[in-house]
């Protein structure tokens, strides 16, 4: 590991520009981290070792190292308690274009758009209708918006929705107008409604942004309140989570980290996949995330805004069973069917990779999976590369990890893995008891 940094450091910047995108990064990297450490608890208090959490954060440094990410800022909690609340690199200033531009440096305070992490809180949404009676995941999704039932999409239900298998995961649209379409929901749904499903039931395939307006739809439809609104008042506002939402306005908006096009310079195949998985190339995907429509707009599968801090809260609500700080926006059962396995491993038709699905959620695997290794009741989603939000239950934790840097393929790739590798190694799996009583204290036993 250290030989490889050693050379990416040693090669003339003219040169590397040649082959990726990258920041720049200072010889000193702890001149770039910002830890709050008031709100980091001793690890020892909750089953870790000072040791483990610097080799944790080593990790971090390690990603920050490469270039591929000119900011980075991660939670880390156990059993509820804060362990790692830091920020390493900048918001602005330091990415590959930014000529001259005055630097802001990244905090634990510096809100990052999740891309399809956003899923996850947005699923969440339409579980507590679940909760209330007011609607049924099995029901039709053409039951509560009649216009979505066009062309053979009568009966396919909010479940389906939710797992990825409703067979509409992309619509035809010329490069010239999805950046339109994206930010004018009225517009995106008239066609999605108008268009004709390919098999759905039958198989998972990822569904990156058109799912996630429709759910907007119908929790809307359902609720009589914006999706935003409602979002904000049955669980942000009671658990007290300023930042998270979807788009953002004012000073939040102004705050957000911008995002940047990074990594080895091998566009084409990343940039098919790419539009195969999400309909966009990457350097369109991120030139939209730093455009202010883009936050003005609500693209519930796409454009959620947090901290790493309240990203971590957040699943930590769940992990407890659907209450944080004693203040309680889920039942625990509304949790189980959010976190619960669908169906089984398959390859994904639009990712090409296999996943494990819940209502909602990607899972972990063992022997590896999505949040590293032997993580197979884990539950949590990505964004857009390199965002990374999870739950352990095993492991008592909730992690956000939230970079800028937009990548298919990087220099950082080793390191990743080892920051995974290390949160599992240094996050010890509770006993058989331990695990009973947690579940026990959640309420989803």
């Amino acid at each position: 590991e250290k030989g490889l940094l050693t050379l990416i450091r040693h090669v003339p910047g003219a040169l590397r520009r040649l082959v990726d995108d990258a920041a720049d990064v200072p010889a000193n990297i702890s001149e770039v981290v910002t830890r709050d450490a008031a709100a980091e608890v001793d690890p020892e208090t909750v089953g870790m070792t000072a040791e483990g959490v610097d080799a944790i954060w080593r990790s971090i440094e390690r990603i920050y190292a490469t270039g591929m990410h000119p900011g980075i800022t991660m939670v880390l909690r156990r059993h509820g308690e804060v362990v790692i609340r830091r920020a390493i690199g900048h918001a602005r200033g330091n990415g590959p274009d930014d000529l001259g531009e005055e630097k802001v440096a990244m905090t634990p305070e510096t809100p990052v758009c999740l891309f399809s992490a956003s899923k996850a809180p947005a699923a969440m949404l339409v579980h507590l209708l679940s909760e209330r009676k007011e609607i049924s995941l099995l029901d039709p999704v053409s039951h509560y918006i009649p216009a979505f039932g066009q062309n053979g999409k009568q009966d396919i239900s909010i479940y389906q929705l939710l797992c990825h298998k409703a067979g509409i995961p992309s619509i035809r649209v010329d490069h010239d107008e999805a950046e339109a379409l994206l930010t004018s929901p009225r517009a995106l749904l008239a066609r999605l409604y108008a268009a004709a499903p390919d098999r759905p039931g039958q198989h998972h395939a990822y569904h990156a942004l058109t799912a996630g307006f429709v759910i907007a739809d119908l929790v809307e439809k359902v609720s009589g309140q914006s999706f935003r609104r409602f979002f904000r008042e049955n669980v942000t506002g009671p658990l007290g989570l300023s930042t998270m939402g979807f788009g953002a306005k004012g000073e939040i908006a102004r705050r957000v980290a911008r995002n940047y096009v990074t990594g080895l310079k091998v566009s084409l195949p990343g940039n098919l996949y790419l539009e195969r998985a999400i309909g966009m190339t990457l350097e369109s995907a991120t030139h939209l995330s730093n455009d202010p429509a883009f936050y003005r707009a609500v693209i519930p599968a796409g454009n959620g805004v947090a901290t790493a801090d309240e990203c971590a809260a957040f699943f930590q609500c769940l992990l407890n069973g659907g209450q944080l700080d004693g203040v309680r926006v889920f039942n625990p059962l509304t949790v189980r069917r959010a976190i619960v396995e669908v169906g089984k491993p398959e390859i994904d038709r639009s990712l090409l990779v296999p996943i494990r699905y819940s209502a909602g959620m990607m899972l972990g695997t063992r022997p590896w999976g999505l949040y590293g290794p032997d993580t197979g009741r884990a539950f949590g989603h990505l964004g857009f590369t390199n965002n990374l939000i999870w739950a352990d239950p095993e492991r008592a934790i909730s992690v956000a990890v939230l970079t800028t840097g937009k990548l298919i393929l990087g220099l950082h790739a080793p390191y990743l893995l080892g920051l995974l590798s290390n949160i599992s190694r240094h996050c010890t799996k509770l006993s058989a008891d331990e695990q009973a009583s947690e579940l026990l204290a959640s309420g989803m036993h």
